[in-house]
């Protein structure tokens, strides 16, 4: 197989395009990096393209890898003719491998085999070849022996027809036709096990059936968890009379009164006993791995929509943690995330100390300056709610509130890394303060979870786990990379999704900068143990250092393109101090003017590149994240009465699926 026609033809992109990713990804190149900084190579194919490429190529390989072990396999036995090499060959997927590898693949003992080493073999060619000739039983004496185990004609018959019911449930061209039509016309049933209780979530599918092909994600998956409950029993309902009547069309192909309906019962058998429980499996796994991509989708878009929340810097910020019985926890924290105090209060029930906890809140207020409230989502989020929009009528100072998705909060404050990052806190306390800076950096503050903890759709625990780890990991790792980090205040947690960058020299960036203070520049990251040639390639890009003597260090320009910066520059009258002081005006404007394929010729560069290097240096330390829709300020909208006409009230989605 021409896997790199095949990658061409399935993404709708151009054959050099893919040819160049391919070699770039092999070259130990991340999609990141290529998507970033190698747009003249592969023609500016964007992360999710590439993604998907790298996904496909990754498959393709492990096809053609499994041809050759398959090939290799029948070889040994002596079995590989031309035709079947050229099938295998051209097998487009795992599943039409595996069906032409069926009929040679070492088995566990079945019936088949067992009928085969009792000599029985023979027998059954003599009823396949349909041209009888005398009696079923005449022809099965001759393989009546005790030494054998085969004690009867009887015994005889039976187990010839096990071998047939095997050949025809492993020849690979009925299979694909049962599975097709199975998938095109089978209907998926499920009916619910023991009593009917009217108040399970379930309810609705104690009696249902609809077209397999066309049941929507989200039912498969419901279907499947009350399957895994043990509430619902679910099967694949397949137009049997339909197969039937193809298999026997084509497996009985005389009129010999005796081996037709033998040949009748066979593929009764095969069909029943052998074909149908494997095809179901399929079908039902099919069905299952389509439900599940779309639910990735859904998960992929609301993970990189809560990441990719504006930070809204400057302030400093009291998280509240809400609570009923244990007290809701409270963090200050200053504008950069450091913690400045934490306390615990009582406003809500059963002890209602809600002047107590304003007078607290009066205090911390009026001696950290707060400026904002972060209020977490959580159990007593409604009554905590309720009392900060009271308390924020009561003080002279322009205090406002904000009400952020506490998911994983919980999931963070008892994990080894809060504990690290906090050891003399408990987990309310720790709690406080991620509610806190998430609303500061989200980006900054979510990485530190698990994403699955984050709560980013429905059934994602029903999900295969370890194509959902890759599926939100590459999430997290294009966020990253996508807005940057900067170098000297960038936890470990951020600095390992930095394309390059592992865990292992995350801990040795930030060991660095605790040792020799903050960097300075980025050729500074070289020091930085086990960080080489490469990995500063892939890293470089996407590290800022706003207290670099080199403005060009606060930029996404790679290091590689400096001298096009600066050459850029010197082209339209420009020096790298009128960058640092937003003294540009209009460089596109200018570089138009100039002619941007020249501009790009002189400067060493592709035009994507160029139009990179030009935007950046139009704002250098920009975070991309500003311009979408900050978080909503609150102040006392929290009942249909507090509504004013003309007002638009913004709201948040708590989950998504897609139906």
């Amino acid at each position: 197989m021409d896997i790199i026609a095949s990658l061409t033809s399935e993404l709708n992109v151009g054959r050099g395009q893919v040819e160049a990713a391919v070699k770039l990804i092999d070259e130990g190149n991340t999609i990141p990096f290529i998507a970033r900084y190698r747009k003249e190579a592969t023609g500016s194919l964007n992360d999710e393209v590439l993604r998907t490429l790298d996904e496909r190529l990754r498959y393709l390989r492990g096809l053609e890898e499994k041809k050759a072990q398959v090939m290799a396999s029948i070889a040994d036995q002596g079995k590989l003719t031309g035709e079947l090499k050229k099938k295998i060959g051209e097998a487009r997927t795992m599943v039409a491998v595996d069906d032409l590898y069926l009929p040679y693949r070492p088995k566990r003992k079945t019936r088949a085999s067992m009928a085969r080493e009792r000599g029985l073999e023979p027998l059954a060619d003599w009823i396949a070849s349909q041209n009888a000739g005398t009696s079923l039983e005449d022809a099965a004496k001759p393989y009546v022996s005790e030494e054998k185990g085969v004690d009867s004609v009887k015994t005889a018959i039976a187990g010839a027809k096990d071998i047939l019911a095997e050949r025809i449930a492993e020849d690979a061209g009925y299979r694909t036709w049962v599975r097709e039509i199975t998938m095109n016309e089978g209907r998926i049933a499920s009916e619910v096990r023991g009593e009917e209780d009217p108040e399970s979530v379930y309810e609705k599918y104690f009696h249902h059936e609809e077209p397999a092909k066309s049941c929507p994600g989200h039912r498969v998956l419901a279907l499947n968890r009350g399957e895994k409950e043990k509430i619902l029993t679910v099967k694949v309902e397949a137009p049997e009379e339909k197969i039937l009547q193809y298999l026997e069309t084509h497996v009985i192909t005389g009129k010999d009164p005796v081996t037709s309906p033998v040949l009748k019962e066979v593929v009764k058998d095969s069909y029943g006993r052998l074909m149908a429980p494997a095809i179901e499996r399929e079908i039902r796994n099919a069905v299952t791995e389509k439900a599940e991509n779309g639910a990735f989708q859904v998960f992929k878009k609301t993970l990189n929509q809560l990441l990719m929340e504006p930070p809204i810097s400057g302030q400093v910020v009291l998280g509240w943690d809400p609570a009923f019985r244990t007290g809701c926890k409270l963090a200050v924290v200053d504008p950069t995330g450091k913690v400045l105090d934490t306390v615990v209060i009582y406003p809500t029930a059963p002890q209602n100390k809600v002047e107590q906890a304003k007078k607290v809140l009066k205090d911390l207020i009026g001696k950290y300056h707060v400026t904002l409230i972060s209020l977490g989502n959580g159990t007593a989020s409604r009554e905590s709610e309720q009392i900060i929009a009271d308390f924020l009528k009561e003080i002279p100072e322009d205090v406002r509130y904000v009400i952020v998705n506490e998911a994983g909060a919980s999931v963070y404050s008892a994990s080894k890394l809060a504990t690290e990052e906090f050891p003399g806190f408990d987990v309310g306390q720790r709690s406080a303060v991620s509610i806190a800076r998430r609303l500061q950096d989200p980006l900054a503050e979510l990485v530190k979870i698990d994403p699955k903890s984050i709560g980013v759709g429905q059934y994602q625990h029903d999900l295969n786990q370890k194509r959902l780890d890759e599926v939100l990991g590459s999430v997290v790792e294009d966020c990253v990379n996508r807005v940057g980090v900067d170098l000297n205040t960038a936890s470990v947690s951020l600095l390992e999704h930095i394309s390059g960058i592992s865990r292992t020299i995350a801990k040795n960036i930030v060991a660095y900068r605790e040792e020799n203070g903050a960097f300075t520049d980025r050729k500074q990251l070289l020091k930085v143990p086990k960080l080489g040639p490469k990995a500063f390639e892939q890293c470089a890009g996407f590290l800022r250092v706003p207290e670099s003597r080199s403005v060009l260090d606060n930029t996404a320009v790679h290091p590689e393109s400096y001298a096009a910066a600066e050459k850029l520059l010197s082209l339209t009258g420009h020096t790298l101090t009128d960058v640092r002081d937003g003294k540009l005006g209009d460089l596109n404007a200018q570089i138009r003017t100039y002619g941007e394929d020249r501009a790009a010729a002189d400067c060493g560069v592709g035009v994507p590149t160029l139009r990179d290097v030009a935007a950046e240096l139009m704002k250098p330390g920009r975070d991309i994240r500003d311009e979408l829709p900050k978080p909503i300020l609150r102040t006392d909208v929290l009942e249909m009465k507090d509504l004013k006409p003309g007002m638009v009230l913004t709201g948040t989605v708590r989950n998504v699926i897609d139906f």
